[in-house]
């Protein structure tokens, strides 16, 4: 199975004002991409996991990359490298998102063991590591391959999209 994968973020704006006779307009604009050839080394990625999820009141959802999720065709995934991650929390939720800090062999590359990030609702992260990064975001069998993704509180389950690009070795 082959994979091609075209990983972006984007950021414009347009600050104006008043500038002697008439208005000045100050564009700005942040934009990177990075396109994933198939395979496993720089430049290249062979595994993708996707999916809607739902968490339970002051719930967590411990996502193990290693060998415990499956992609859309059902095959069970194994990320030894994650080059992208997306992470978008639904803007109906009550309750914040909270990405890191898994209790046990917690995927450490991104965030180290106990740092989290907190979405907002409808915040969205994006980490893509540059195309040239032979490294990456490394993933370690049972020992560092735990991403956490909680509900910061109780009363009402929250949602979060989640895309994760990377490559099997």
């Amino acid at each position: 199975m082959a994979l091609s994968s075209t990983l972006a973020v984007s950021a414009f704006t347009e600050l104006t004002g008043s500038s002697g006779l008439g208005t000045a307009r100050i564009p700005a604009g942040l934009s990177r991409a990075v396109t994933l050839a198939s395979g496993t080394g720089a430049g290249k990625a062979d595994k993708v996991f996707q999916a809607r999820r739902t968490i339970a009141a002051s719930g967590t959802d411990d996502l193990d990359l290693a060998g415990v999720l499956t992609d859309a065709f059902g095959a069970s995934i194994t990320f030894a490298r994650v080059k992208g991650l997306f992470i978008a929390a639904s803007a109906a939720n009550s309750n914040n998102v909270v990405i890191g800090n898994a209790s046990s062999n917690a995927w450490a590359t991104l965030l180290n063991a106990t740092g989290t990030i907190t979405l907002r609702p409808g915040t969205v992260l994006a980490a893509i590591a540059g195309a040239a990064d032979a490294t990456t975001y490394g993933v370690t069998a049972s020992t560092g391959d735990v991403l956490r993704i909680a509900n910061s509180g109780g009363g009402s389950t929250v949602s979060y999209d989640i895309c994760i690009v990377g490559a099997s070795a």
